[in-house]
């Protein structure tokens, strides 16, 4: 049930807050990708296209919100291979991160080769289809923040509002990420070997064996840390 009037008290706002910046740090991967496809495009596209994308699957999530009883619902079995039973939730993640994994390893083969090796497989990149893509990893990542949403408060208007501040967060930063990376090609490689990462995490949270996101998380921001200093190395080097 939405009740405003709870949101606006000291443990509403805690719960806000807190909410929030999960919602931020679980839309990390999601940012990246972002990122990546919109640079794709030519750069009077990119903003349009990140805009458009992002709005959407803030719609999409907001509906989501209002559906939690048949989110919740996913995660219940739809049949069983052997002993092994798949839920609704098992095979959105399965696919995300199949998807997830092959876009970004051509990806990976286009920088390396210098070949467009993704056009045989996906087409040539256009507005829409990258719009099209932004929504659809954007639903795959909404049901794991959303069921951790549920998880952690029940009122239906701090999950929304939130949600809302998150993507608004995304928005503004997915530009600047997205200018940052492509001006640096080893942070982009970086980047893209982090969501094969984030790519095989979903694939193995379909099959029931869980990953702590927080170790990849980790691992990125050590990996960041430690290409920050090659820049800083390289910077100086150029300089002497």
């Amino acid at each position: 049930m939405i009740d405003l009037a709870s949101v606006i008290t000291a443990d509403g706002l805690v719960s806000l807050l807190t909410l929030t910046l999960l919602e931020i740090i679980l839309g990390i991967d999601n940012i990246i990708f972002i990122a990546i496809v919109s640079s794709k495009l030519p750069k009077s596209q990119q903003g349009s296209a990140r805009g458009i994308g992002l709005t959407v699957a803030l719609l999409f999530r907001v509906i989501l919100l209002f559906g939690i009883s048949f989110i919740i619902g996913l995660k219940a079995t739809l049949f069983k291979i052997v002993d092994f039973e798949v839920t609704g939730r098992d095979i959105i993640l399965f696919v995300g991160g199949v998807f997830l994994v092959i876009k970004t390893i051509l990806e990976i083969g286009e920088k390396i080769y210098g070949k467009k090796t993704a056009d045989k497989s996906f087409g040539d990149l256009t507005m829409k289809s990258a719009i099209a893509q932004i929504i659809f990893l954007d639903v795959i990542f909404s049901f794991d923040s959303i069921l951790t949403a549920v998880g952690l408060v029940r009122n239906v208007m701090i999950m929304i509002l939130a949600v809302i501040i998150a993507m608004i967060a995304m928005l503004i930063f997915s530009g600047k990420v997205s200018d940052f990376i492509e001006k640096h090609p080893t942070v982009k490689m970086l980047a893209l070997a982090f969501l094969v990462m984030i790519g095989f995490a979903l694939i193995a949270e379909s099959f029931h064996i869980h990953i702590e996101k927080a170790y990849i998380y980790f691992s990125l921001v050590f990996s960041i840390l430690v290409e920050g200093l090659n820049m800083a190395y390289r910077s100086q080097a150029h300089r002497r």
